[in-house]
């Protein structure tokens, strides 16, 4: 009887704040969040007083792939626990990158942002079975309606997540596993065995079919690893008990330790979006509607866990159930750069700028990311000159620098950066020649935007 008045009483102002939400709508910091027009659209429910639903107001926002007739899957992009990694979520659905992969393979991309207040318990929306499951499912069937693409109700799932992301991802593949193409765990793992230092953290079952979905542990160094104490310590131990039950038992688990990081995302998106495309190519099916693929593992490698070499999984030496598991060669050079120093490496330049408009000194323009390295920014000519960079100087406190810029749960920063530029010096009474040029993350150069532009100097 203690036990149930001690967990009404946890239960209290989780209810207090959902009504509270409830009468007033959307408090900061989650009132400000960019426009959802199409091809982004965006669902909002509020808080549950239902046992068993989810006790905080939730926004989810999509991106469609303009042009595509029909989806094959949705990519999520799940943020952490805490305000301020909520917060982040509202952009997520934004990100050049994350879009670049969802595009490919004819994916919506889709970045939830649930409303939990400062301090508030983060179970009650990162373990899926205490409503979020139910919520997210929701929007799916609503979205696709606002979208006009029904299958969204039906399509399989890429899921990435970020610490309390990472067992919400987890507990997502644990419960539906039938849905799930694969699953990137960025700092955070479901329980499979009840901790008795967390009892209100529950533990999931783990079922012979959540063992053929493709999952990665991506833990920071600093989380345990190499660094034994700190806020983060107990992320590596978490880590290494799922990753051994899992594995032990055949899943496809691996481990991709981040040697630069603690709890911050850093370099990670580069091998996610590269293993998340490895994966969609093989599971995804061909025909709507039909089961995803099994992934072949006569090309698997295997590498020691926390360790930085990987083999054909013919020829590794110690007990493949107790070795991170790699889909094939090329996912597994990408590994061993990483863990390295998280400095992969490409040698294809990003896509053209396309649709260059120019107003006076005013241009703007579209552009997509590189699939391997993103987008770092833009450089502007004007009559076939070097006029500016953009921007002038990148910057990215959690890793490479990027045009748009990330938050500590690997989203774009508010506001969001415009692929615009303004002319502040032209040549009085001359007609302007620009051009624009991508420019990727290691540094490599698109051809210049698809058409010059002319524009009259003011």
């Amino acid at each position: 009887m203690f036990h149930s008045i001690a967990r009404t009483l946890r239960l209290i102002p989780l209810l207090l704040v959902a009504l509270t939400t409830e009468l007033f709508g959307q408090q900061p910091p989650y009132d400000v969040f960019p426009a959802a027009e199409p091809p982004y659209y965006r669902v909002r429910y509020e808080a549950s007083m239902q046992p068993g639903e989810l006790v905080y107001p939730v926004n989810y926002t999509i991106w469609i792939p303009p042009h595509v007739k029909q989806l094959r899957g949705v990519v999520v992009h799940q943020h952490g626990c805490g305000e301020g990694s909520c917060k982040s979520g509202l952009t997520g659905a934004y990100d050049l990158h994350w879009q670049a992969l969802a595009k490919k393979h004819d994916c919506a991309l889709l970045a939830p942002s649930y409303e939990q207040p400062d301090k508030a318990e983060c179970q009650m929306w990162c373990d899926p079975r205490n409503g979020s499951s139910d919520s997210f499912q929701k929007c799916l069937v609503d979205l696709g309606t606002k979208s006009s693409h029904p299958e969204l109700a039906t399509v399989p799932w890429a899921l990435w997540g970020h610490s309390g992301g990472g067992h919400w991802a987890g507990g997502m593949v644990l419960l539906h596993p039938q849905r799930v193409a694969a699953a990137w765990l960025r700092s955070g793992v479901p329980l499979l065995q009840p901790n008795p230092e967390r009892p209100t953290i529950k533990a999931h079952v783990l079922s012979d079919a959540a063992l053929q979905v493709p999952m990665m542990c991506n833990p920071g160094t600093q989380e345990g690893v190499t660094v034994k104490d700190g806020r983060f310590a107990g992320v590596w131990p978490a880590n290494e008990a799922f990753f051994y039950e899992v594995r032990g038992k055949g899943g496809l688990l691996g481990v991709a330790v981040d040697p630069l990081t603690a709890h911050e995302c850093g370099n990670q998106r580069y091998l996610a979006i590269a293993w998340l495309d490895a994966c969609l190519s093989v599971r995804l099916p061909k025909v709507s509607g039909d089961p995803l693929q099994p992934l072949p593992t006569d090309d698997a490698w295997l590498a020691t866990v926390a360790g930085f070499e990987a083999v054909p999984a013919s020829k590794f030496g110690g007990d493949p159930l107790k070795a991170a598991w790699l889909p094939n060669e090329t996912i597994a050079k990408a590994w061993m750069q990483y863990v390295k120093d998280t400095n992969l490496t490409d040698t294809t330049p990003p896509p053209a700028p396309t649709n260059l408009r120019v107003r006076g000194n005013e241009l703007s323009w579209e552009a997509e990311a590189d699939l391997e390295s993103g987008l770092a920014g833009f450089i502007i000519e004007r009559d076939g000159q070097f006029l500016a960079n953009l921007p002038e100087q990148g910057k990215n406190p959690f890793g490479r620098p990027i045009f748009q810029n990330l938050q500590y749960s690997d989203t774009p920063t508010q506001p969001l950066v415009p692929t615009q530029f303004t002319d502040t010096k032209p040549e009085p009474g001359k007609q302007h020649v620009y051009r624009v040029i991508a420019v990727n993350t290691v540094g490599l150069k698109s051809k210049p935007a698809t058409d010059s532009a002319t524009g009259a100097a003011r």
